[in-house]
């Protein structure tokens, strides 16, 4: 009996900081979407009135297109350059030196990053630009952070620049943990390096691919600080996403309930779509 209780003394701590900073958050920020509220005068209940101006918004739904357009391109180049530069340094001398070249960008902060990549593509004095115009490439200057859908897509690259670092570092763990006796064999059954790869060694690493796309995923819909430095959502937000909208609205225009609702359904569809993926990335592994 004097055990039992010691063991709930030690899981205390931790089940006060769940309560306090995740489970009250959530139940407060879920009552707040339900109200009117600029943040200075008491809150009144309107119901589901903010959840119903939401998508009537056009603001709202561009960066819900936003969002989804960096969580899929998030997927598509950080995760997929990771894992083939993993698999491309593990088998090339001088390894050492080609995983700290693409780490060292993860030791910058996002902010730094942004700052960088603003310099980067600045329309006259910009580096991109100015190396197009050496060249005597001049159509290719742009205005990349102006120029619609072209700002957004300039980011997912300075995003991808920074990222791809950790999910390379997270691929290189899994392939050292992989078993030598399947690729072994099958490079004693004439495959290429390409195909043991595709074949062998992908399949095998189910279970790293699934924690890296999962965190992938939950950080793409939460993305915020480097497209507020960037482009703060501008054009005329037209390359917000849904973490900067909510930001917006709640601690620009003071709109709490309204900016409340918009957390409301992003932290819902970050939920859904990670429980969707990992239930059935785990329902696959177990069949396999």
């Amino acid at each position: 009996m004097k055990r039992s209780k010691s063991v709930y003394l030690f899981l205390a701590p931790a089940l006060v900081m769940v309560v306090v900073f995740l489970l009250f958050p959530m139940v407060y920020t879920l009552s707040v979407s339900f109200t009117r509220w600029d943040g200075l005068s008491p809150p009144k209940f309107n119901g589901l009135e903010n959840y119903i101006d939401l998508f009537r918004s056009r603001a709202f739904l561009v960066s819900l297109k936003n969002t989804f357009i960096w969580v899929i391109f998030t997927l598509l180049l950080p995760v997929g350059l990771g894992l083939l530069i993993a698999w491309g340094v593990s088998n090339i001398k001088l390894a050492g030196l080609f995983k700290a070249v693409f780490y060292i960008p993860l030791t910058l902060s996002a902010v730094t990053t942004g700052l960088i990549w603003v310099w980067m593509y600045g329309p006259q004095l910009g580096v991109l630009n100015n190396l197009f115009r050496a060249l005597h490439l001049d159509f290719l200057a742009h205005s990349w952070l102006t120029e619609v859908p072209l700002n957004t897509y300039s980011m997912i690259f300075a995003w991808t620049w920074r990222t791809t670092g950790s999910n390379m570092i997270m691929f290189l763990i899994g392939l050292q943990a992989l078993p030598k006796e399947p690729i072994e064999a099958s490079q004693l059954d004439g495959f290429s390096k390409w195909q043991t790869f595709i074949y062998v060694m992908l399949p095998m690493l189910r279970s790293m691919t699934t924690v890296v796309v999962a965190m992938a995923l939950i950080n793409s819909f939460n993305i915020f600080d480097i497209i507020y430095v960037m482009t703060s959502g501008g054009p005329y937000r037209s390359s917000e996403t849904l973490a900067v909208t909510m930001y917006r609205e709640s601690f620009v225009l003071f709109h709490m309930g309204y900016g409340a609702a918009v957390a409301v359904v992003l932290s819902i569809m970050v939920l859904l779509v990670s429980a969707f993926y990992v239930r059935e990335m785990t329902k696959r592994e177990i069949t396999y």
